[in-house]
């Protein structure tokens, strides 16, 4: 799969690239000129320097980092944020602190990742009944733990 991807904004960010072999995400990094400090409990949406054009019939997933959300509590606030194959603007990354001390990121850090998956696109068919299930409409933590 081939995603075209443009440098966008006043920062030069490096390419995301994918860290191994075996890696699922590659990561975005911060286009920021001066580093930025996150307080805690404190939420900020930061430029990525990129905007790609992914084909139809697939997404993209931002996510954390796992190096930041366990050191510091940082993630990815509406994780993972969906990029729509239709969207040309700026990728954006909505990070929150969830630790207990402020955190700054310096220019260029790595903030998130990107997945690309494929997905379906749904046609809804309304019923008035739908089939029955050894759940039923049991919901958050009916089925134990």
């Amino acid at each position: 799969m081939k995603v075209q991807v443009k440098r966008v904004g006043a920062v030069e960010v490096p390419l995301p690239r994918y860290q191994t072999r075996g890696s699922a995400g590659m990561d975005l990094h911060a286009a920021i000129a001066e580093p930025v400090t996150i307080a805690p409990g404190q939420r900020v949406k930061l430029p990525s320097g990129l905007s790609v054009a992914i084909p139809h019939g697939f997404e993209g997933q931002v996510r954390p980092r796992s190096g930041l959300a366990a050191k510091h509590g940082i993630t990815v606030l509406n994780a993972p944020g969906t990029v729509d194959s239709d969207y040309r603007g700026e990728l954006q990354v909505v990070l929150i602190n969830h630790g207990h001390e402020p955190v700054t990121l310096a220019p260029l850090e790595r903030i998130a990742q990107i997945v690309f998956a494929r997905h379906e696109t749904a046609t809804l068919e309304e019923v008035s009944d739908l089939d029955a299930t050894e759940r039923g409409a049991g919901g958050y933590g009916s089925t134990g733990g």
